[in-house]
């Protein structure tokens, strides 16, 4: 099968949509992260007066049934309508129209996109559906809904597309790693355009207590909730829960070239590790995060030195952030000191499977605007968080030609991507 490998072509980023709990659509989210704008407030979606729990970055706003046919609004989880708005998005921001495809276009057009949940809210419901009588039927989908596969299957059926149709769960590194693999099919000559990125929904009932079983979420900030997600401050007390899509045309530098469209930046490496160490828990050494940041640098071809930006998985919980920190002393030595780095989580909570999605929206601000992201409520410096992530306020007019976005997950997981300016 390597027999007829030819040198990989270059694969960027042509089209970029999404809906996010700052703002919907590319525009509106560049804005909400340049003010610095908090996504987080009280739950709306549900009851949450009994529970520890009481707030989450949701989109309230979103006109979910705008993206659907109303034969299919009880038979899809909320993931599905999220994504079809961003992918809409991302394809008309491309200048790709898809309807106009042969058929041999069409099966070299692909979509891969990253999950944590996929359609868990949505089961949830339909077993409350079934045991708690609250209609008289679950819906006839619950299974293929439920399962993670439907969700790419819904964009490759909206749009047409013939080409590969894969979802990558790997939890919080779902996306990283989606966005990868898509790219490595471009590059192989495997497929030729593909929709990729993040999509996820984990805001009901049973999934927010599940968290809070695990003692992950802050319940110190239900009065406050923009001030709830603070990664880096010493006064940090855990995550936030969030929803949203981040997705994007990738295709070869050669064909976007050809059709003169915009290109916001190469995918130029990835790299990937596991700690082996705990379910949950991230190993305090850091080494495997920071060797996942380095196989991405080498994978690009370049050194620490030519990062010039570092978009931080940044969940604000106190271990995840102080191992962070670590691991980017271990990958960037003493370029770690005058590294710009930021996260995005303080705006948009952790938005699980679609966390490297979103931290690739934000890099792409900062490679295309020259402005870069702030960790808002980065109050109360913390003696072992002591580098720069922009705390506060937005750095504008910054030269960034490379970025690097980082990301770890459950199972002690670790992926890494760097984009690069074209």
């Amino acid at each position: 099968m390597f027999n007829d490998l030819k040198p990989p072509r270059k694969v960027v980023i042509t089209g970029f949509g999404c809906v996010t709990p700052i703002g919907i659509g590319k525009d509106a989210f560049w804005k909400g992260l340049s003010e610095g704008r908090s996504g987080v407030r009280r739950i709306e979606s549900f009851d949450v007066s009994d529970s520890a729990v009481q707030i989450a970055a949701e989109i309230p706003e979103f006109d979910w049934k705008a993206q659907l046919n109303p034969k299919d609004f009880k038979h899809v989880s909320r993931t599905v309508p999220l994504a079809l708005a961003a992918a809409r998005e991302a394809v008309a921001d491309s200048g790709i129209e898809p309807e106009e495809f042969s058929i041999e276009q069409k099966q070299s057009f692909g979509v891969v996109l990253g999950t944590g949940g996929g359609g868990l809210e949505f089961t949830e419901k339909q077993y409350a559906h079934w045991f708690g009588g609250t209609e008289k039927q679950a819906s006839i989908y619950t299974i293929p809904s439920s399962t993670h596969g439907g969700l790419s299957s819904e964009l490759s059926m909206v749009f047409g597309l013939k080409g590969l149709s894969h979802i990558v769960s790997t939890g919080c590194t779902s996306s990283t790693d989606a966005i990868s693999y898509a790219a490595q099919h471009i590059a192989l000559g495997k497929q030729d355009v593909m929709l990729a990125g993040g999509v996820d929904s984990p805001i009901a009932r049973g999934i927010l207590e599940a968290f809070n079983v695990m003692t992950v979420l802050t319940k110190d900030w239900n009065e406050e909730p923009e001030r709830a997600s603070r990664p880096f401050s010493k006064d940090r007390s855990g995550i936030v829960l969030g929803e949203g899509s981040w997705i994007y045309v990738l295709e070869t530098l050669e064909s976007a070239r050809e059709r003169g469209a915009h290109i916001y930046a190469e995918i130029a490496g990835y790299g990937a590790t596991c700690d082996a160490y705990h379910r949950v828990r991230l190993d305090e050494d850091a080494v495997e995060p920071a060797r996942a940041m380095k196989l991405a640098m080498n994978d690009a071809g370049i050194a620490p030195e030519e990062v010039d930006y570092v978009n931080l998985h940044g969940t604000s919980t106190q271990l995840n952030d102080r191992i962070e920190t670590r691991a980017i002393r271990n990958a960037f030595n003493s370029h770690s000191e005058s590294l710009k780095m930021s996260a995005t989580k303080s705006q948009v909570g952790h938005p699980q499977g679609a966390s490297g999605a979103a931290g690739i929206g934000a890099a792409l601000l900062a490679l295309s605007e020259g402005t870069i992201a702030p960790t808002i409520n980065l109050d109360i410096p913390d003696e072992e968080c002591d580098l720069d992530y922009t705390p506060i306020e937005a750095a504008k007019g910054a030269r960034i030609d490379t970025a690097l976005c980082n990301c770890i997950g459950f199972g002690s997981k670790n992926s890494a991507l760097v984009l690069r300016s074209v």
